[in-house]
């Protein structure tokens, strides 16, 4: 390696670290800023909640396990449904794929459910399904679905046609195009609706919680809201956030081993 490429190796490092300290500084001051002004009455503590407060709120419901318990069930209803919606999204695509006039039939109907705003329809979906865990899935997935399977559709009907034209010359069935050509090559679109989709079915989850719940994050929050106890709707946020940061980074890393491997 010449001595330039590893001047610019170590501007690129010294460039990340840059970005890392200064993100951990911006979070580090909005804190400090945050706990000052509750403290010293600048914004109202009961209102606004503060750090301290939600780490006290934090710790005693650690003590007494009910913040696992609510983590631990929405956790596994976005599991759930994040699983529900890529089988069900690559299916219904492949099936789009395979029968052409189905899919010019489907699609005007895929669009419109797709730009339907989603919280709308969870109010029916609990009248139709039950105040039960089944409505907050089925919600969790109308979020995410209908745009994924646009997404994957478009992917595969966009594939070469010239490179599928060379594979029927050779003799190559449509089951080998599908698994050979078409899906290896759409993986990349496949990974990166993941990415998205992990997101959506944890916001179609606390929608469903806010309406059909008696345990999770979301019935956290819409609970401590109606009797204005702010420090545990605070935490609750708190905790999606570095969620959805954690779900994010694992689709990111399996985004990077399907690169690596094709």
């Amino acid at each position: 390696m010449s001595a330039q490429q590893q001047a610019y190796l170590k501007q690129i490092k010294k460039y990340k670290l840059f970005i890392t300290l200064s993100r951990i500084f911006l979070f580090v001051i909005f804190l400090f800023l945050w706990e000052i002004s509750a403290r010293f009455g600048l914004i109202e503590a009961f209102i606004f909640s503060s750090p301290s407060r939600i780490c006290i709120c934090f710790y005693k419901m650690l003590i007494d396990g009910s913040i696992l318990k609510h983590a631990a069930i929405t956790l596994g209803e976005t599991f759930f449904s994040f699983g529900l919606i890529i089988v069900f999204s690559i299916g219904t695509a492949l099936l789009l794929w395979l029968c052409k006039p189905l899919s010019d039939i489907l699609e005007p109907y895929l669009v419109v459910l797709n730009s339907l705003p989603k919280s709308a329809l969870a109010p029916m979906l609990i009248v139709w399904l039950g105040n039960n865990a089944k409505a907050i899935i089925v919600t969790a997935i109308s979020v995410a679905i209908f745009g994924t399977i646009l997404n994957i559709y478009t992917s595969f009907a966009d594939t070469d046609p010239d490179k599928i034209k060379l594979m029927k010359t050779f003799g190559g069935s449509r089951f080998q195009i599908l698994t050979k050509l078409i899906l290896p090559a759409s993986l990349n679109t496949i990974v990166s609706n993941m990415k998205v989709n992990i997101g959506l079915c944890l916001v179609g989850v606390i929608i469903g919680e806010f309406l059909a719940a008696r345990a999770g994050l979301g019935y956290v929050i819409i609970y401590n809201s109606q009797i204005f106890n702010m420090d545990p709707i605070a935490m609750s946020i708190i905790i999606l956030c570095i969620i959805s940061m954690i779900l994010f980074k694992i689709i990111d890393l399996i985004q990077k081993c399907v690169e690596k491997l094709y």
